[in-house]
């Protein structure tokens, strides 16, 4: 995303992987905050532009699903990627539908959650742009 760093905000419930997540991400240049749960992920997606969400499926209180669709809701949206230690199918389908650009299974793998990034922001500065260069031809 050009000069400007894209902002990720990564949302667990376990401690452990907010923390390594958010140091590899920090690592690799992003500008990376963290909550525990649904509830929020929607206060700071509404405080603050993020340009990406890591999303855990299980969550206290307000499932991860649900948190996704509420922020789909929303004009302007971050991109959002699913993780889960629980995954099947049936759930990766609905996250897709929902909105969701992709989903990654835990363990996670440090390098596919760097390249399912990359891939997230890549197609969100291509969408961006698509949009300008639209409204440039009206």
């Amino acid at each position: 995303m050009s000069k400007i760093r894209a902002s990720i905000l990564i949302v667990d419930d376990e401690g452990g992987i907010r923390e390594s997540l958010g140091a590899l991400l920090r690592d690799e240049g992003y500008q990376v905050d963290t909550v525990a749960s649904g509830e929020e992920c929607l206060e700071r997606v509404a405080d603050r532009s993020f340009d990406l969400v890591l999303l855990d499926v299980w969550l206290p209180k307000m499932e991860g699903l649900e948190t996704l669709s509420r922020i789909q809701s929303k004009d302007g949206a971050p991109m959002v990627v699913m993780i889960s230690g629980h995954g099947n199918i049936e759930t990766a389908v609905r996250a897709t539908k929902l909105g969701a650009f992709d989903f990654v299974e835990k363990p996670l793998s440090l390098e596919k959650i760097v390249l399912v990034v990359r891939n997230a922001l890549e197609y969100l500065r291509l969408e961006k742009e698509n949009q300008r260069l639209r409204a440039e031809l009206e």
